[in-house]
């Protein structure tokens, strides 16, 4: 395991964690934030925003790209708080702990331990958000992998279940007005949802109650997997969905979302995810080429 301080993209002392085969790079003078996510010497599978990197200290939110960490439900007040002043650093055993100041308008901290597997190209993240106000506030983590263009997301769906089995249902979509499902970037299939990042397409949105617990997006030959969990006892944002993905003409985003809670003075909530890269893998242009890239269940 390699842990050493590097500049990148007009960030110095930015944190690069390798395990020889895949690398993250954590930046310090904002955040916290991964901006870059591949394999050693290849790809970045994170976009990134050309003209916000390197800045700091801007007064309003700054994408930058990368993974980024907000807070649910949607709001331009709190979840656009800027997170742009330098983040405290902390080693822990195969990996580091990033953690923001205190956010001036949501009064509340947030952190993520990043550790990453001495071997393989797999990675596990706790974020943690912790209230530091003196009022309770309803919150979610809301956990965001901004991924590169000209890629294709997979999302899989619950098995099928005979008419004469099924009394209820099993799938809860979320879906934002601006989403129109008549454009050519969506596959809807048995065992699938494939969602394609197109660079003339503008917005669209769709969040799901994943009870599958994991979606991935493909680059080239390089695949990003992420894992997580849905609790049916929870509740959730924006209607009850735990994974959300929304893309334009720059990205597409994988983003996943922990409980909403009632966050008392003092009190943290963590959302993990698991991340988990491949490589060498034929593209997935249909159905079929996703299932043999991810047995779907009977």
């Amino acid at each position: 395991m390699q842990i050493e301080r590097i500049s990148y993209a007009g960030w110095e002392d930015c944190v690069r964690l390798s395990n020889g085969t895949i690398e993250l790079i954590i930046t310090t003078l904002v955040g916290p934030r991964i901006i870059h996510c591949g394999f050693c010497g290849g790809q970045n599978l994170f976009a990134t925003i050309q003209d916000e990197l390197g800045g700091r200290n801007e007064s309003d939110f700054q994408l930058r790209g990368g993974h980024r960490f907000w807070i649910a439900p949607e709001d331009m007040t709190l979840t656009y708080e800027p997170d742009n002043k330098p983040v405290e650093v902390e080693y822990v055993t195969n990996g580091v702990r990033v953690r923001s100041a205190v956010g001036e308008r949501s009064g509340c901290q947030k952190q993520i331990t990043i550790t990453m597997d001495v071997e393989a190209g797999k990675v596990d993240l706790v974020h943690r958000l912790t209230n530091c106000g003196d009022v309770t506030r309803q919150a979610a983590p809301w956990a965001l992998s901004v991924m590169a263009p000209g890629g294709i997301a997979v999302i899989p769906l619950p098995p099928k279940i005979p008419h004469a089995e099924a009394w209820l249902h099993n799938q809860l979509w979320t879906v934002w007005p601006y989403t129109d499902f008549s454009d050519g970037r969506w596959t809807f299939g048995k065992h699938y949802l494939l969602f394609r990042q197109d660079v003339t397409k503008g917005p669209a949105k769709l969040g799901i109650a994943q009870r599958e617990g994991w979606a991935a997006y493909q680059l080239g030959a390089d695949i990003f997997l992420k894992r997580f969990s849905f609790d049916e006892h929870a509740t959730y944002p924006d209607g009850g969905v735990n994974f959300e993905t929304f893309s334009n003409e720059q990205i597409l985003e994988l983003e996943t979302l922990g409980a909403l809670v009632d966050l008392a003075p003092g009190e943290s909530a963590e959302h993990t995810e698991a991340w988990e890269l491949q490589t060498g893998t034929p593209p997935i242009i249909d159905e079929q080429s996703a299932a043999a890239l991810f047995p779907a269940k009977s």
